[in-house]
């Protein structure tokens, strides 16, 4: 028997999440499973922030992404963490895995959107990133659906967040012309000095996005890596050249809306032929084992640059989680909820 702390969703959230919107609380857990359960008994180590996870604070609906989060359960994410007992046969005691998650210090979980490490010469963070979710998101996102060509013009809104970061550098790989955008000067020198971007804007400092995108794009966006939405996609898409592509991750300018804000400048898709798609992760994870073949030699070789946000300890989870939604990361936002 063992304590664990979690974090608990108190209610339902409208609106912009407050750190008040959940609490810390201690409970017991049995470090031992049933014989033949098929469980993983799994210590967390680290614990991912990532914007979609404001859609499962809301109450239920029929056209959410995941399925809601219960009210006085703990919230669940992706996350690091190492096997303490296992029945199930393709993890042993010791082994590490990435998947889904409770926010809490141990989860028993059933291996289904679970991935075994083997790579462990490189920080195990980078799992709730670089090398998870976010950074298979980027690669599927940006090679799957906007099969990109060499001389491109790329622009990626939300920049500097755990996949718009490396968006831009596979972009730069390619040999495009990237510009992001991101919402303080430091992000903005990140964007155009670690990570290579050709050029990078802060938005709230631009009275007209239009403008923004023209001056940086005077000949026009090929491919736009959509983060935000709302009144940027409407620039976006007066923007655009012929034939481009807009690849729709997220909007997180809308999670927090009661009635979410519509789009103008539509019919630029006709006239423009464009093609804009809708993806999700969960769509190419049979791509990981390639995507793993393509970005650990790039890290090795120190040709991907890669910004962690840290905040040390579960109690620390809820103010980090809610800091995505008013721009306070730096880079891909973190828990350490234990180290080994």
């Amino acid at each position: 028997m063992a304590t664990n702390k979690q974090v608990i969703l108190r209610d339902y959230v409208s609106g912009f999440p407050k750190e008040s919107d959940f609490e810390i609380t201690t409970t017991t857990v049995e470090l031992s499973l049933p014989e033949g359960s098929n469980s993983v008994l799994v210590k967390n180590l680290y614990l991912s922030c990532d914007p979609y996870m404001r859609t499962r604070m809301g109450k239920p609906s029929a056209f959410a992404l995941a399925q809601a989060y219960t009210p006085g359960k703990p919230i669940l994410g992706f996350g690091v963490s190492r096997v303490m007992e296992s029945w199930h046969p393709d993890y042993k005691q010791g082994d590490l895995l990435w998947g889904i998650v409770g926010w809490e210090e141990y989860s028993v979980v059933t291996p289904e959107i679970h991935f075994k490490i083997h790579d462990t010469d490189v920080p195990l963070s980078y799992y709730t990133g670089l090398l998870g979710m976010p950074g298979l998101t980027a690669y599927a996102g940006f090679y799957e659906v906007c099969s990109p060509k060499k001389g491109e013009t790329v622009y990626v809104s939300a920049a500097s967040g755990a996949v718009g970061q490396l968006v831009g550098q596979f972009a730069k790989m390619m040999g495009c012309y990237v510009v992001g955008s991101a919402g303080s000067k430091e992000k903005v020198d990140l964007l155009k000095n670690k990570f290579g971007f050709d050029d990078a804007f802060n938005y709230k400092e631009e009275q007209d996005l239009s403008a923004a995108l023209k001056r940086c794009f005077p000949k026009g966006i090929d491919i736009y890596f959509e983060n935000v939405g709302g009144k940027m996609l409407d620039a976006v898409l007066l923007n655009m050249n012929m034939h481009g592509r807009i690849a729709v991750c997220g909007m997180i300018s809308q999670y927090n809306l009661e009635n979410q804000e519509g789009v103008h400048n539509l019919t630029s898709i006709i006239y423009k032929r464009i093609r804009i798609q809708g993806f999700v992760v969960f769509d190419f994870f049979d791509k990981y084992s390639k995507f793993l073949e393509f970005v650990i030699p790039c890290i090795k070789e120190e040709k991907i640059a890669y910004v962690e946000d840290v905040a040390e300890g579960l109690e620390k989870g809820p103010e980090a989680l809610v800091g995505l939604f008013y721009g306070k990361n730096v880079g891909k936002q973190v828990v350490v909820v234990a180290r080994e």
